[in-house]
């Protein structure tokens, strides 16, 4: 066990790291390129931020963990929500755009109800088991795509949006980074996958709830560094874009891609986390809209806290 646990540990190391390297190097070459620094935010770093959890899925619905798979991504997205937007609340309470919420925080809220009507066959069509099929993950990524689109414009349109500031290397470094990321995302994150199912065997447990807890929580970890490190420099607004981005890719991008390489059996317990991810973005959507000052507030941000430990009690319960 308490190799495993080490194990697990070092594979959340090299899966961060690898994915930090991996922008950078990309980020470079393609700045070298020519390409705009926009649409290098759009793309390569925004892609970048979902690796460890596309990473930790494609290793696992190869080897046929589904559960450790999906509860990766639903996780991810409430750990999100209720750990990472709730501490850099209590830090510093965050201003959410009004555009933010018109569209990215609905959007959210929209892949979690698209992700469940999708996913379950056996409640909506009568089949005999639920699974996310490859026409399932076309769709995800088809919404993806949509999503992309109104990016991309909405923000081209705007004269005052954010600039992704690119730092540009030798192409030899660019190379070794993106190399040495590639490979620090495929040990790390089948570290991830092979100590994570060891350990769920030894405890007993399933391995859709370490996807929703340890994994999750790892695999959130540059999210929740990224805010909280933005909150202590006064800049706590891009914490919502930065969770809401990351919500929106892992659903759409993350679970779309892994069920179109492999389709992945869903079970009807997981239901529940996907209402509790949902709920998440209708707090979230309801404390911006009528918070004082569209805010979300150190007392809101305890909120999501409480509620977060709340759903690790019913986890652990539900064991």
């Amino acid at each position: 066990m308490v190799l495993e646990i080490f194990l697990l540990i070092l594979g959340l190391v090299l899966l961060i790291y690898g994915a930090d390297k991996l922008v950078e190097g990309a980020s470079s070459v393609a700045a070298k390129l020519g390409v705009s620094a926009f649409i290098i935010g759009l793309t390569v770093v925004a892609f970048g931020t979902s690796m460890p959890e596309m990473v930790v899925n494609i290793i696992a619905s190869f080897s046929g963990n589904s559960g450790l798979a999906i509860g990766n991504v639903i996780g991810s997205n409430t750990i999100n929500i209720f750990v990472v937007v709730g501490i850099t609340a209590i830090i510093r309470p965050i201003r959410v755009l009004s555009s933010t919420i018109r569209i990215e925080i609905p959007y959210s809220l929209l892949a979690a109800v698209v992700l469940f009507f999708l996913a379950n066959d056996m409640l909506i069509d009568g089949a005999e088991a639920s699974i996310l099929s490859r026409v399932d993950g076309l769709i995800l990524v088809t919404f993806l795509g949509l999503f992309l689109y109104y990016t991309y414009y909405s923000a081209k349109s705007d004269k005052y949006a954010p600039v992704t500031q690119v730092k540009e290397r030798k192409n030899y470094i660019s190379l070794l980074m993106i190399a040495g990321g590639i490979l620090g995302l495929y040990f790390g994150g089948k570290l991830i996958v092979d100590s994570a199912t060891e350990i769920a065997r030894s405890l007993g447990v399933s391995d859709a709830i370490i996807g929703l807890t340890v994994v999750a929580v790892g695999t959130s970890l540059p999210e929740l560094v990224t805010s909280v490190v933005a909150a202590y420099k006064g800049n706590a607004d891009i914490a919502i874009g930065n969770v809401l981005g990351s919500n929106i890719f892992n659903i759409f991008m993350v679970l779309g891609i892994s069920s179109v390489i492999r389709p992945l059996p869903f079970y009807p317990a997981a239901n529940i986390d996907i209402m509790v991810a949902g709920l998440a973005s209708i707090l979230l959507f309801a404390f911006a809209l009528f918070g004082k000052g569209q805010k979300i507030s150190r007392i809101e941000g305890s909120i999501f806290v409480i509620i977060y430990l709340a759903y690790l009690v019913y986890l652990m319960i539900s064991v």
